[in-house]
């Protein structure tokens, strides 16, 4: 049976709960939610990309890949995508960004996706979680 492994990042701000930035057990990879903050040196405050969806959405689908290549993957490993948004509003403007993206990356099978809408912190628009598979 293989060990579960926390997966973290280097220039990741440390989690504000008991929680990884990413879990690995064996083939599998999950990524906790992560939001558009800059990374930064340990012990600095988390300062967030800025203020629009643009913005953050970027930073936080980069932050994501951190965490995907830290635990040995890549977006062509991620299954499943969920994001979460603070306004329905935003919704045809993140797809924008998140096609472009993903165009940009050259994912040619996208992984499935789920948008929910939920309340963040203030300030965040965005948080984006992934599962991935490695061969």
């Amino acid at each position: 049976m293989s060990e579960k492994t926390a997966i973290t990042p280097a220039a990741h701000p440390a989690a504000p709960a008991k929680f990884s930035h990413g879990v690995r057990k064996g083939n599998i990879l999950q990524v906790a939610g992560q939001v558009g903050q800059l990374p930064g040196a340990a012990g600095q405050s988390p300062v967030v990309a800025g203020p629009t969806l643009r913005e953050q959405t970027l930073q936080t689908l980069e932050n994501v890949r951190s965490v995907l290549e830290a635990g040995g993957a890549g977006w062509d490993d991620a299954m499943m995508i969920r994001v979460y948004l603070t306004d329905t509003a935003h919704f045809a403007e993140m797809n924008e960004v998140y096609n472009a993206y993903f165009e940009e990356q050259g994912v040619k099978v996208p992984a499935a996706r789920t948008t929910v809408y939920v309340g963040l912190p203030v300030g965040l628009l965005i948080e984006i979680d992934a599962l991935a598979v490695l061969d």
